[in-house]
């Protein structure tokens, strides 16, 4: 005859369980979130195309091609399938090249200036830049 269990192995039993359910449960918060902030921060950008690319470079060492860059690196990262022009579209709402035209006008000698100023300081924070000239996108 089997041996019954007690009340405190069942439950040891069960603990594995849903142990795992409140990590997963938490996982999928954690991304569920992290992909909130995503949306709320293009749906920001989109409201102020005023800002330019290059203004947030200077000011921000990254710009919008730099969130399509960092979204084509992580599909690859994942074995998923996404070419720059798609994530710029999912980044600007738009192709890429319409959003140009319309929004992004040449960059000025001034704002050319302090972006070199400010890729000057950046590499002396950092031995690899994560980011590339806006005005050659």
């Amino acid at each position: 005859m089997a041996a019954k269990k007690t009340t405190k192995q069942r439950r040891g039993a069960k603990r594995p369980r849903k142990a795992q359910a409140k990590r997963a449960a938490r996982a999928t918060s954690s991304v569920e979130l992290e992909a909130a902030v995503l949306r709320r921060l293009l749906q920001h950008f989109d409201e102020r195309k005023d800002v330019q690319n290059i203004e947030l470079m200077i000011l921000a060492g990254f710009c919008r091609n730099c969130l399509s860059r960092w979204m084509v690196e992580a599909a690859q990262e994942r074995g998923v399938e996404l070419d720059m022009e798609r994530a710029r579209e999912k980044v600007y709402g738009m192709p890429y090249s319409e959003w140009k035209e319309r929004h992004q006008p040449p960059a000025t000698e001034e704002q050319l200036a302090r972006f070199a100023a400010a890729e000057k300081r950046a590499a002396g924070r950092a031995t690899k830049s994560p980011t590339k000239n806006p005005a050659e996108s």
